[in-house]
């Protein structure tokens, strides 16, 4: 009691001990000055204080790191990645140049799904400042930078107030510097930073997000594609998707007036393109000059990924005759184009586009969501959460392009899929298999610890997904009365088409149990009845019956090579490239989400895994061969089956190629990406892909690479899909 009293005394009361001098006695109140003193300092050290320390050393870290890097002679990240793991390989571009390869052929990129560049050329008042910078790809800086301007204070000031002390703001602004805000203390910048960073990217979904009844531009807003090789060339700063391709061509002779990268808003539907921006009359304009102005060598044609099925849709489009195609008449492909090399194509689709549209989930966010639940569900900032992702994406009538086409024919029913019994992890890398054989060792290993059934591309549960068909027991959910959520009328911000469903709506969907994939497309019509109301009507999912019926003469249909026909040009090559030796994204488990307001009701059990190492099952993803995006199955049936030889699909039999490159990851992290990597978008540097193509751009055709070159069971798994040819 006596140290407290004391300490509650004040200054000229204080008692000084008589056996103490009198400096001692200064240096004790000067030392207990000096505690007290820290002592509030740590009271006031808030977890904002922590976060912008942690945030100042990452960014201090980043920019000195950046500046050693610039400073650095260009040749000593190679010096040191030869020192480990001895000469590295000349680059493909060099390696042709001393083969004899020249230009020959035009070449023409086109970009897939979120690799372009989009830029903004109208906005609203949240976007001023922006005209021409991109809103998606470059380094996105722009997005979360943010004038602060006089009249801003009206907004600024109510929320510095309520802080606790409050934080006062000096409204004098200098004349002689206009759109200035003064702040006497950090805490001021700190805060109205905070408030920037949370009210742009809030801004920026809504510019990047598309009208949810047109698929057009909202009012007052204007995103378009940005133009040239640099449309796609980098993603982001360091982050390559064409670049190291173009650069190698240019090694060998090519430069832009040879090279043209056909950029298109990737987020609408594949016709709208045409109407909104002409981007398909643009592709037909500029191959016809590059043929013309390269003494009449036929282009060569690499699309990526989604890029693939939108210039598939091209094809169709430009020999359709006006005003719904293009006018080039029948012959215009036979005329332009000498091949195609897709790489990374989903030509029947992937999995992964259901459980984006259905959760706004893939097998790295729903184990991010297991790593820290509630964060992804949370609303930091405005920005990052699942619902605002569901709500922006489900805007993008791209994405339903990728919706898995030909049912159950082509992905498997709820008691076989062509890939049973495969499981990835046991599959002998860098082994070639390029002809057909009844069982392949190496490409058919069996999973150890179960035998997944593919063909159930969602299971509500994983008892379910491993449970025998005739045990199962699956209410229809078609025509389930789905009820009234009040959660509509608070969740107008993060507004998805579940807040539009009840309980009822909900529980129905779980009640069905299993999915395949010629169930999917009813399911997602259940669940979000406008969203595919507006995708249905360009696109679509089935197989043709009859190709000559005049009905698939409308673009909807020019998308899936299930339901069109190849142009007729028997000297055109079409090649499939992709990657092969990563587990990809298959089929999933799912549960019911606790309710909650503005919740999304379905999420992947990430809890549903098998402890065998071998296992095909982890965290609520079944997985098989792939480039982890794209399965096998989807970018290699139709080079492999479906246009091999003259079928319904393919009248003037056209050659096809089936080209696989087997995932070699780099061996250390001075080798960034690899050159010899199989995933999605790292494939686009891969030494001996760019290889092929540099050698078919130089007047080679596919026999002249070594024909097929398959690591996988596409051969067998193909004969197994029974479709009429």
């Amino acid at each position: 009691m006596a140290i407290t009293r004391r300490r509650k005394q004040p200054e000229d009361e204080v008692q000084h001990h008589p056996d103490l001098t009198p400096d001692e006695d200064d240096d004790k109140e000067e030392k207990a000055l000096k505690t007290s003193a820290k002592k509030d300092k740590s009271k006031n050290y808030s977890c904002l204080d922590n976060c912008c320390w942690f945030v100042g050393c990452v960014c201090t870290a980043w920019w000195l790191l950046l500046f050693l890097y610039n400073a650095m002679p260009a040749s000593f990240p190679q010096f040191v990645t030869e020192a480990i793991t001895g000469p590295m390989p000349d680059p493909p571009g060099v390696k042709c140049l001393k083969e004899g390869l020249k230009v020959k052929h035009p070449v023409v990129f086109v970009p897939g799904i979120v690799t372009g560049g989009l830029e903004l050329w109208e906005g609203h008042q949240c976007m001023d400042g922006l005209f021409r910078k991109r809103l998606w790809g470059g380094t996105f800086g722009e997005v979360y930078k943010r004038r602060i301007r006089h009249h801003h204070l009206h907004v600024i000031r109510p929320i510095l107030v309520t802080c606790k002390p409050p934080i006062l703001l000096k409204t004098e602004i200098d004349p002689k510097i206009p759109n200035q805000l003064c702040f006497p203390y950090q805490w001021d910048l700190v805060m109205l930073t905070l408030l920037c960073i949370s009210r742009r990217p809030s801004c920026w979904v809504q510019h990047m997000s598309l009208d949810n009844k047109t698929g057009m531009d909202p009012p007052g807003i204007r995103v378009r594609p940005v133009s040239g090789l640099v449309a796609a060339d980098y993603f982001a700063p360091g982050y390559f998707v064409w670049a190291v391709l173009i650069a190698n061509l240019a090694r060998v002779g090519y430069e832009e007036k040879n090279m043209y990268m056909a950029a298109y808003d990737w987020r609408l539907s594949f016709q709208n393109t045409e109407v909104r921006d002409q981007s398909l009359s643009r592709i037909k304009s500029n191959i016809e000059l590059m043929v013309a102005t390269n003494g009449g060598n036929k282009a060569v044609v690499i699309p990526h990924s989604m890029g693939v099925i939108y210039f598939l849709h091209f094809m169709k489009w430009v020999e359709a005759p006006a005003p719904m195609g293009g006018g080039g008449g029948p012959d215009w492909c036979a005329k332009h184009i000498k091949a195609v090399m897709n790489i990374g194509g989903p030509f029947l689709g992937v999995p992964k586009a259901v459980a984006g549209l259905f959760s706004a989930e893939a097998k790295d966010i729903a184990s991010a969501r297991a790593l820290a639940p509630g964060v992804l569900d949370s609303d930091l900032f405005q920005i990052q959460t699942l619902q605002h992702l569901m709500r922006m994406s489900r805007t993008w009538d791209s994405t339903m392009s990728m919706i898995p086409k030909g049912g159950d024919t082509i992905w498997g029913g709820i008691d076989w899929s062509p890939e049973e019994g495969y499981c990835p992890s046991k599959r002998k890398p860098g082994k070639n298999h390029t002809e057909i054989t009844p069982e392949n060792e190496s490409t058919n290993q069996e999973c150890e610890a179960t035998q997944p059934n593919f063909g159930r591309m969602v299971s509500f549960g994983k008892d379910v997904a491993n449970a025998p068909s005739s045990e199962i027991e699956r209410i229809e959910f078609r025509g389930a009365v789905k009820g009234h959520n009040v959660a509509n009328n608070t969740c107008r911000d993060v507004w998805t088409e579940y807040h539009d469903m009840g309980f009822g709506g909900i529980k129905a969907v779980a009640e069905y149990k299993v999915y395949t994939a010629g169930e999917i497309v009813d399911m997602l019509e259940f669940v979000a009845p406008k969203m595919m109301e507006r995708g249905g009507a360009h696109f679509s999912y089935g197989i043709a019956d009859d190709l000559d019926d005049p009905k698939y003469e409308h673009y909807k249909y020019w998308s899936n090579p299930l339901e069109t026909k190849l142009p007729n040009a028997p000297d055109m090559e079409i090649i499939s490239m992709y990657g092969v030796g990563i587990p990809t994204e298959r089929a999933y488990v799912y549960k019911l989400t606790p309710a909650a307001e503005c919740y999304i009701p379905f999420q992947i059990d990430t809890s549903a895994k098998d402890q065998n190492k071998d296992s095909c099952l982890k965290d609520g993803v079944y997985t098989v061969e792939g480039d982890e995006t794209v399965p096998a199955l989807s970018a290699g049936f139709m080079c492999a089956k479906g246009w091999r030889g003259k079928t319904r699909f393919n009248p003037s039999g056209m050659k096809t190629y089936v080209r696989e490159y087997d995932h070699n990851p780099p061996s250390n992290f001075l080798e960034g990406r690899g050159t010899l990597s199989g995933s999605h978008v790292d494939i686009m540097g891969n030494f001996q892909l760019i290889e092929d193509v540099i050698k078919i751009a130089a007047g080679g055709k596919g026999e002249a690479l070594g024909g097929d070159q398959v690591y996988t069971g596409i051969f067998d798994w193909s004969e197994k899909i029974k479709l009429k040819l």
